[in-house]
């Protein structure tokens, strides 16, 4: 299992999609290919957008599955960012 430590990458406020795919390509992606969990840590980041979670996320749906996110654990997550990951997950279940 790895864990990403998304305030020392994005700060307090994750908002950089182009960070997010990054974070996707190189961690995320190769942690799954060698059959890793992977814990997405959300301490100390107060806010997050929506197309951050996307770029992070929505991807990894696409390719292995909404299963994927069985693999996937959001860690320290305050209300509205745990709000935008289930809008995101949800829109890519439905878009399957």
């Amino acid at each position: 299992m790895i864990t990403i430590n998304l305030f020392e990458k994005a700060g307090s406020f994750a908002e950089n999609k182009d960070l997010a795919r990054d974070i996707r390509k190189n961690e995320i992606i190769p942690a799954l290919k060698k059959d890793q969990n992977v814990v997405l840590d959300f301490d100390n980041v107060e806010a997050t957008t929506q197309s951050f979670i996307h770029a992070l996320i929505s991807d990894l749906i696409r390719t292995y599955g909404h299963e994927v996110l069985d693999r996937i654990s959001f860690k320290s997550c305050n209300e509205t960012t745990q709000k935008i990951i289930m809008i995101v997950s949800d829109y890519m279940q439905e878009s399957d």
